[in-house]
Parts: structure tokens; C-alpha cells; sequence
């Protein structure tokens, strides 16, 4: 257990850093020199001298997983996707699976990159954290702890086109919001859908 504990030690992120990154808008390039060198985010031991890392509450119920890809979303988002078409087949399964998750799409078929995708799905703390770690410690995410939950985000050029693309997940008690984008970032994105369903 204790190289476990040690293992997941608690992600440190300055308040600054953390404070700049959390005001940028989604899809937009981190300034340079605001990206932490990631260290693993905690699921077991307290420490008093960061954040506290999220923990789900065994009393509590569980939070809904959302129905509506319109409904958590702010009119002032919903304004940046106007033209956006929601969910066209030609880009596959969307909205309501089976298991309860919830897909959203937003993408014209005949962009060649412009896109944006966000999967609400349920995920434990321990497998949510773990995979977070590992995006900090191989993969460069810049991680955090704004709502009461955990954010890691990154973006990078598109490997095809003048453009950025980018991926933002946010987990908080056993519900993971990932989103993946290509050319279309709108801002406050994320933090509307969080608003949401964390109300």
C-alpha cells in the first residue's frame, strides 16, 4: 500500500501556473514556461501543502450522467457552435449509449479537421487517477485541481493542418468528461459542462 501511497503522490502545481491555465481558453497553446513538470496526482495520502486531491463521498448518490448535449452547455458556448452541426451520422455513434454514457459530436462532414468530441462517461477514482498520472508523466498534460475535481489538457499542432488540436479531461466523483478537438476550442467549454452536472 505504501508504494502505492508513494507512487500517487499529490500533484504540485503552483497557484499561479495553476490560475493561468485555468483562465486560457480551451485550444489555446499554453504560454511557455506555464507547464509544470507533472508529478502523480494523490489517491490515497493527504497533503497539506497542495490542493487537496477529489474524493467521491461513499454517502453520496451518484451524480447523473447528462442526456442532453445542448443542455450543458452555456448560451454564451452554444453561441460559438451555432453553425456547428450536433451529432451527424456520417461521424459515427453519438449522444446515449447503452451503458449510459453520453457522446457529442460537434462537426460539419465536410470540414476536412474542424472538430470537437466529448465523451461523459462513469470511471472510479482509481482507474480516473491512474490514467491521469500517466498522461502528466508520459504523455506531457498539464494537470490541476479546479471545482473540486481533476483537469490534465494539452494541445499541440495538428500533424496535417495549420491548426491546433488538443484533448481536456476533467474527473470528479466518478464521472469523466474527455474532450477531444481539432481546430475548434470554444471558451469555457469544459468549465460549462462541469457547471452543469456538478450544479
Amino acid at each position: 500500500m505504501k508504494a502505492r501511497q508513494l507512487a500517487l503522490a499529490v500533484l504540485s502545481v503552483a497557484v499561479a501556473a495553476s490560475a493561468l491555465t485555468a483562465c486560457a481558453p480551451e485550444g489555446s497553446p499554453a504560454p511557455t514556461g506555464s507547464i509544470v513538470s507533472p508529478t502523480p496526482i494523490n489517491s490515497d495520502t493527504p497533503d497539506t501543502t497542495a490542493s487537496p486531491s477529489p474524493s467521491a463521498s461513499s454517502t453520496a448518490a451518484a451524480v447523473a450522467i447528462p442526456n442532453d448535449c445542448r443542455a450543458i452547455l452555456s448560451a454564451t458556448v452554444l453561441a460559438e457552435l451555432k453553425d456547428v452541426p450536433l451529432n451527424d451520422p456520417a461521424f459515427g455513434p453519438s449522444g446515449v449509449a447503452a451503458d449510459g454514457s453520453l457522446t457529442c459530436i460537434w462537426a460539419n462532414p465536410g470540414a476536412d479537421t474542424t472538430n470537437l468530441t466529448t465523451k461523459i462517461s462513469r470511471m472510479s477514482r482509481g482507474p480516473a487517477l491512474d490514467m491521469l498520472n500517466g498522461l502528466a508523466a508520459t504523455e506531457g498534460f498539464t494537470c490541476y485541481t479546479p471545482d473540486g475535481g481533476t483537469r490534465c489538457e494539452k494541445t499541440y499542432p495538428n500533424p496535417k493542418y495549420p491548426v491546433t488540436d488538443g484533448r481536456t479531461l476533467f474527473w470528479r466523483d466518478d464521472v469523466l468528461i474527455d474532450t477531444r478537438f481539432s481546430n475548434l476550442a470554444p471558451s469555457g467549454y469544459t468549465a460549462s459542462i462541469v457547471a452543469h452536472i456538478f450544479a
